[in-house]
């Protein structure tokens, strides 16, 4: 998920959106969205002949990402739209996704949706809100991927300058933070002591290995109050590392560029929906209620999605009277044990919850049916007790006894779009 990453004309923006309010019918919003939904080209011929009623809705296809890039951004501009226009009056952000699974897509923002969108699934969580109210303007440090955008993630070091955006400060150093000096971390650590942030907003492999050096220089920040991860999937072992070295509670706040911020993280390591920015389907659930994240966004006028398929598994329960879901990494991330079950990189990542030692690892399937983990060691590692503990617990979880390798490494490379793989299907 990407950073919030250009400046309207005013700072804040203004920009158009769609009603947000919802109904208490569960698909009652739909009947006042639809109408103004049929404006749109991409979906005028799926929204004709009395579609997208009550059960209608669940009949519509899935848009796609190929949709989403196809004769852009004319699939989405009403007749009296122009982008040439929509920019120059400041009205819309042009930015484009990371490319995690597929090639970069463009995205259209209405100025000033981001940030809206951001603080309303902040505000989920008590102690943020809480933080949040005494301090109206709060300051931020990012640390994430350098190939997520041009401002927020710099390709290139850029002069401290030229890394500010209202009141977040990037410190971006390296696409692979395993290579940074420590010169480029004290760096770092001086840039986010000086400025004073009231949180860190970090990708949690770089936000990790950031943190380790900050415990070892004996470093922690008096103005923090809490950690936002998102980016991408976080580690048990990653949240062990933020929390220990920087004192702080962390949470996970989690979304795309595409569609906005869609769950945050409240307690318990459960997150709550974002209703306002989306409404949420879980599809062709597995025994242990996985199932795929379908997204249709309520509030960007600009771009809107209907029925998108987001790429990503959760799991959705119900707690106390509330809809609370679980993130279980990415579909195509997923593996298979020996029995044809599904397993999902949250479940891989639970073996390592009681596994200390390990900064960031990777468990890869090979073809000849065995896996191989490999694992950044924190200091000395997991002790061979531990070691021969987690092995167990994979191969258990596999239904594959004997048939996981481990090995330590100094560093895991990233995909192409910066992203890094806990679990990889070949």
């Amino acid at each position: 998920m990407l950073g919030y990453a250009n400046v309207c004309a005013d700072g804040t923006g203004s920009g158009r959106v769609l009603e947000s309010s919802r109904p208490a019918s569960e698909l009652a919003w739909w009947e006042a969205l639809r109408p103004r939904l049929q404006e749109v080209p991409l979906y005028q011929r799926r929204l004709s002949g009395g579609q997208g009623l009550a059960g209608g809705f669940f009949q519509l296809p899935f848009v796609t990402k190929r949709e989403m890039r196809d004769n852009f951004p004319y699939n989405f501009l009403r007749a009296d739209q122009t982008l040439d226009r929509l920019l120059a009056s400041q009205e819309v952000e042009l930015e484009h996704t990371s490319g995690t699974s597929e090639d970069r897509v463009p995205v259209l923002l209405g100025c000033g949706w981001w940030k809206a969108q951001e603080r309303r699934a902040l505000r989920l969580n008590p102690l943020v809100e809480k933080a949040l109210d005494e301090h109206p303007q709060p300051r931020r440090v990012t640390l994430t991927t350098p190939l997520c955008n041009g401002l927020a993630c710099p390709w290139l070091w850029q002069p401290h300058g030229q890394r500010i955006q209202d009141q977040a400060l990037s410190v971006n150093q390296a696409r692979i933070p395993f290579l940074l000096t420590p010169e480029q971390l004290n760096r770092m650590v001086e840039e986010t002591a000086e400025w004073q942030p009231l949180f860190l907003d970090l990708d949690p492999v770089h936000g990790a290995w950031f943190a380790l050096h900050c415990e070892r220089e004996g470093v922690r920040f008096p103005s923090l109050r809490f950690v936002v991860c998102s980016y991408e999937f976080v580690s048990v072992v990653h949240r062990r590392i933020l929390e220990r070295a920087l004192g702080v509670p962390v949470f996970n706040l989690y979304g795309s560029t595409e569609t906005g911020h869609l769950l945050m993280e409240s307690s318990g390591n459960q997150l709550l929906p974002s209703t306002e920015t989306a409404y949420l389907e879980v599809l062709d659930t597995d025994a242990a209620g996985v199932g795929e994240l379908v997204v249709t966004t309520l509030s960007n006028d600009y771009m809107p999605l209907i029925r998108y398929r987001i790429g990503d598994l959760v799991e959705r329960r119900k707690i106390t009277g509330r809809t609370h879901y679980r993130v279980h990494g990415r579909r195509r991330d997923a593996l298979h044990a020996r029995t044809g079950r599904r397993v999902t990189t949250w479940q891989v990542d639970q073996c390592f919850a009681a596994v200390a030692g390990v900064v960031h690892y990777q468990l890869k399937a090979r073809e000849d049916g065995s896996w191989q983990l490999r694992y950044v060691p924190e200091g000395e590692g997991p002790t061979a007790g531990e070691l021969a503990e987690l092995r167990a617990r994979l191969e258990d979880l596999l239904a594959a006894p004997g048939a996981v390798t481990t090995a330590a490494t100094d560093l895991l490379v990233p995909t192409k779009s910066g992203k890094f793989r806990l679990t990889q299907a070949g």
